[in-house]
């Protein structure tokens, strides 16, 4: 069982007590790296995300060798996942549908 740091479901996902429910009901899924986890983020997290079929993943990845990056992946099948864009910080990443929004990584802390 995995926590993200943000996790978009929609509210029917959450028809039972607490605060789980099945990774397969979210719509996306984000992960920021920190020292302490990143490779977990990038390998285990990718994945888990993947095999329960999480249609999105963004990977905010701020120790992406010396270049901070955001890693959007999508088009999961058989606990695979297709890199859908990558961009080093500072520059514009977009959600495809059901978002449809483009985010601005220059606004993202580096720390």
């Amino acid at each position: 069982m995995y926590v993200p740091d943000l996790l978009v479901a929609p509210k029917t996902a959450l028809h039972g007590p607490g605060f789980s429910f099945p990774a397969s009901e979210a719509e996306l899924v984000v992960e920021i790296t920190s020292q302490s986890n990143a490779n977990h983020d990038r390998v285990a997290k990718l994945h888990g995300y993947a095999t329960a079929a999480v249609p999105l993943y963004l990977l905010i990845d701020r120790r992406h060798s010396d270049r901070p990056t955001a890693t959007l992946y999508g088009e999961p099948e058989n606990g695979l996942y297709r890199v859908l864009d990558a961009v080093e910080f500072g520059r514009e990443l977009h959600l495809p549908a059901p978002f449809d929004l483009t985010l601005d990584t220059g606004t993202f802390p580096l720390g």
